[in-house]
């Protein structure tokens, strides 16, 4: 009877081997970092905002001063997410369809809100926007405007800082649409705003629409740029981060805990939102 001889162990085979049970090293450096730098932070603080009671949560969540925070955060955010629905668009257009002097500037300061210091922003946008500043001073004098500490300053600093979300999520999409698509819907009589609103714009709403929910996240949560042109006066242009800051120093530590965990029950939520819209627009595209 011979025997079967044995297959050669590999180099360090004895000392790494893999059992079902265990996750790989990956896995456990994932999770360790994760949990060191994500979910040990936010677990405290929804902790804290638990001690304080379902009564007590209720309360400094729902306070005047905090309800008149959401609306100015909200809706702000969502008003400055939907303009830039729409320019975003125009400017991803004129990026990819066009050619004209100074494209790539263009191109690469479109990403200029991601690499600028938000504080930096909002100093310059406050003083643009005054009542003696470059822009500020012609909306005063011509149509009564006025846009540095007021909450239409808010709406300009949101709008400047989630513009890139729009035109960076539209722009691949859009490159990667077939022209025969519409070159056959010339041939069958449409017109360009036709082929427009009837071929084009369909395939490009999944990216809009995750590239607006993106900026809206990104609006609502910003604080360095509002801060420095809003005048952060409660029931006016008084956001909520800007809220928390001022509980914060009031030592008034329960409330700005319980308006954080609204806040991050928020972002949960958007990214929920997100993660839908990017999975029905991947359907919608391979559909």
């Amino acid at each position: 009877m011979t025997a079967v001889p044995s297959l050669p162990l590999r180099a360090g085979s004895r000392r790494g081997l893999r059992f079902p049970g265990l996750p790989s090293w990956p896995w456990r450096i994932t999770w360790t970092y994760l949990t060191l730098i994500l979910f040990l932070p936010l677990s405290g603080m929804l902790l804290k905002a638990a001690g304080v009671g379902p009564a007590g949560f209720w309360e400094a969540a729902t306070s005047p001063e905090a309800i008149a925070s959401y609306k100015v955060s909200f809706g702000v955010a969502a008003l400055a997410s939907l303009i830039n629905g729409v320019f975003g668009l125009v400017v991803a257009w004129a990026l990819v369809r066009c050619r004209f002097p100074g494209q790539r500037l263009l191109d690469s300061l479109i990403d200029l809100p991601f690499a600028l210091p938000t504080a930096v922003a909002g100093l310059a946008l406050s003083y643009v926007y005054s009542t003696e500043g470059w822009l500020g001073r012609p909306l005063m004098e011509l149509f009564g405007l006025r846009v540095s500490f007021t909450v239409v300053g808010v709406g300009v600093a949101m709008v400047f800082i989630s513009l890139p979300f729009v035109v960076r999520t539209v722009e691949p999409v859009l490159r990667s649409l077939e022209k025969e698509q519409e070159e056959a819907a010339w041939s069958l009589g449409a017109n360009e705003p036709q082929t427009f609103f009837k071929v084009v714009l369909p395939q490009l709403m999944p990216a809009i629409l995750g590239g607006v929910a993106q900026g809206y996240s990104r609006a609502v949560g910003e604080y360095g740029s509002v801060v420095m042109i809003a005048s952060n006066v409660p029931f006016k242009d008084l956001i909520t981060p800007t809220l928390i800051i001022q509980k914060l120093e009031e030592y008034d530590f329960n409330s700005a805990t319980v308006i954080g965990t609204v806040m991050l029950l928020f972002a949960l939520v958007s990214l929920l939102v997100i993660n839908a819209l990017q999975v029905w627009g991947h359907r919608y595209q391979n559909g």
